[in-house]
């Protein structure tokens, strides 16, 4: 039985990696989880220069998922090169690192950075608000989207994975775009924005006033846009939103994705990836699986 997939010419020995920003840079879970067994494990994201993150309260629980400002909170890429990723090269497994920034030329200094270390692919969150052009995220306009990819391929040694932002109204465009541009993989989806007010106080609930929603809610919506994205482009997807057991895993990989991520479920269940991992061998068993890659975008 085969669970290696292929992205941009890295195998992975499974489908399945952590999402951005819900599993540290593994430290936090390898208690819980061997890394080893992950197909791949996706960093927090690194920014050029330290960043503090947005004020508190940024978190909240919502039915079937959970809101988050955090705001990329990191420590920068010096300390992620000099404490983080040598923790994860001690590991069998592929390294995914995400990669935010506010302007164009902060995501190429990190990615400049990053070119001679042992890194295996870069995650480029286009979620960020784009200070230069007041504040939209690059993922929501396909102009932005083109041109930071076509940047960053300039100055990429790894292979480039755009993850695109689910709130727009058509993510095939953006999905193309990154593609036209070169990207040799995407991600979907990043979490929708949302909001929750405090009926007792008639206030916001976060400081921020809104947040990204993620957790099973948002997995019918993550699954159609991976399926539109899927039939629109011929580069590999990581499809993530909302996968808590292998079940969904396979669900998203017969949509069309590649690979999928596990964001929320591990902050319930630290062994999720792990799970997700045996869930979808025990599929491929129960049905006579014999390859992974016979499922992805089976359902057309």
């Amino acid at each position: 039985m085969n669970t290696k997939v292929k992205i941009a010419g890295v195998e992975w020995k499974n489908p399945v990696t952590t999402a951005s920003g819900t599993f540290g840079s593994g430290l936090e879970y390898s208690q819980f989880v061997d890394l080893n067994k992950l197909g791949a494990v996706t960093t927090k994201g690194v920014s050029n220069v330290p960043w503090i993150g947005n004020p508190t309260p940024r978190i909240a629980e919502t039915h079937s998922g959970m809101l988050n400002a955090i705001g990329l909170q990191n420590p920068g890429v010096d300390v992620f090169v000099k404490r983080d990723l040598p923790f994860l090269l001690d590991y069998d497994t592929k390294v995914i690192v995400n990669v935010c920034g506010k302007t164009t030329e902060d995501y190429c200094e990190v990615v400049e950075r990053l070119a001679d270390y042992d890194v295996d692919m870069l995650e480029i969150n286009i979620s960020c608000p784009n200070v230069k052009e007041g504040g939209i995220a690059f993922g929501q306009n396909c102009f932005a989207v083109e041109n930071i990819t076509k940047e960053l391929k300039k100055r990429a040694k790894q292979p480039i994975i755009m993850k695109l932002s689910p709130n727009v109204t058509d993510i095939t465009e953006t999905a193309k775009a990154a593609e036209a541009a070169g990207a040799d993989a995407l991600s979907l989806i990043n979490t929708l924005t949302g909001m929750k007010i405090d009926i007792h106080k008639r206030a916001f609930q976060f400081a921020n006033k809104t947040g990204g929603l993620s957790g099973p809610a948002v997995k019918p919506i993550a699954v159609r846009m991976v399926y539109q994205a899927a039939s629109a482009v011929k580069i590999p997807i990581i499809g993530m939103g909302g996968i808590m057991t292998g079940e969904d895993a396979i669900e998203f990989i017969m949509a069309g994705a590649t690979a999928v991520a596990l964001g929320t479920a591990n902050f319930t269940n630290p062994t999720a990836t792990q799970d997700v991992i045996t869930g979808i061998e025990e599929y491929m068993k129960k049905y006579h699986v014999e390859d992974i890659n016979d499922l992805i975008g089976c359902v057309k």
